[in-house]
């Protein structure tokens, strides 16, 4: 039996280390635009079943509860929080939030594509909205050189002077993704993430439309990392590993004492 609750303190270690490091990475993304908090959820191993509940006892007398004995824990997986960040005003007019449900969709190195919160957009030398890291924004949109006042509505509709022309040009519309199951989206880094099985296929059209949120230029999304929420949650997941930490000494000590008696 002791040994026994060795290996469950074991697991109690490794599943609090695990959700210390999902903490880590949130409080580390504190300031990331458009950065969405990730939850570490658990669940316990096998039972080693003694006595089933409602198994005969002694005449006709059985269990009431009957006996288990739980071998640990485990992490299952990270759960993404996908509630809005706040925004945040700027004076770039690159500078994109989405207002409610959806993603930009930008087109990876490899040709596939990736889908981002993250709406710090510039021009690339050719005059194609990119991210910070050169990947452009799917659908294209080319703004000319010498164009001013670039203007993005709402929905999407990009806008802009030109030279020589009385009223704004539209230059392209800007359309969003949304997801049945945005958790269900693999993470890839650099604020991207790719369609999984568990997501579904992307529903992609204009934005303020069919569900999807409003975009608003000049305007940044926050992480919604809560820094005291975080820090509660970080002691929370020190003073458990504590207890796991001493569940073992103290077994360790039972062993001992066992040893010296025999």
């Amino acid at each position: 039996m002791s040994n026994a609750a060795l290996h469950v303190a074991r697991t109690g270690l490794d599943a609090q280390n695990e959700r210390m490091r999902v903490i880590a990475n949130n409080l580390a993304n504190v300031n990331t635009t458009g950065f969405k908090r990730d939850r570490a959820e658990f669940q316990t191993l096998a039972y080693q079943t003694l006595t089933a509940p409602g198994a005969p006892a002694s005449g006709d007398n059985r269990y009431a509860v009957g006996t288990a004995l739980g071998s640990g824990v485990q992490m299952t997986g990270t759960a993404r929080v996908n509630t809005q960040g706040s925004l945040t005003n700027s004076d770039n007019p690159l500078d994109l939030a989405i207002e409610g449900e959806g993603f930009f969709q930008v087109k990876r190195p490899d040709g596939t594509t990736g889908y981002t919160r993250a709406g710090n957009f510039s021009l690339s030398a050719e005059g194609k909205i990119v991210t910070s890291d050169g990947q452009p924004l799917q659908p294209e949109i080319q703004v000319p050189e010498g164009a001013t006042s670039v203007t993005i509505g709402t929905d999407g509709t990009v806008s802009a002077q030109l030279a020589g022309e009385a009223k704004p040009t539209e230059l392209g519309k800007i359309e969003l993704s949304r997801f049945v199951n945005p958790s269900g989206l693999q993470a890839l880094g650099g604020n991207l993430y790719a369609e999984s099985a568990a997501s579904g296929a992307p529903q992609t059209g204009p934005a303020a439309a069919d569900g999807r949120g409003s975009i608003r230029q000049g305007s940044l999304e926050g992480s919604n990392v809560n820094v005291v929420e975080e820090l509660v949650d970080m002691i929370e997941t020190q003073r458990a590993y504590e207890v796991n930490s001493k569940m073992i000494s103290a077994t360790d000590e039972m062993l001992r004492n066992a040893n010296q008696q025999l």
